[in-house]
């Protein structure tokens, strides 16, 4: 994975965070939480910016739903799973 899209991907998702969530401060741990779960995905071997923001923004809403970092981790993993089998489907069409 690209650093410029992981890079560019969390910047994408934690601003958009932030205009949702106004009393957020811009050093929240989620930022931190969410650099993370996104540098991880590296062993996927995925680079596709649009899909990494997806997936980017679906760890930080699951993230404040279930305030359980290992449980965002699993909904946003399924999220990217299930992008990808659409994805798949669609090239083999």
């Amino acid at each position: 994975m690209s650093s410029q899209a992981r890079e560019g991907a969390c910047a994408f998702a934690w601003r958009n965070h932030l205009l949702l969530h106004s009393g957020i401060s811009e050093n929240d741990n989620r930022r931190s939480a969410l650099y993370r779960y996104i540098a991880n995905l590296r062993t996927t071997g995925e680079e596709d910016f649009a899909l990494l923001q997806i997936v980017a923004v679906a760890y930080l809403k699951k993230l404040d739903e279930l305030y359980d970092d290992q449980c965002a981790r699993i909904a946003a993993d399924q999220v990217l799973a299930e992008c990808l089998e659409a994805r798949n489907a669609k090239s083999e069409r």
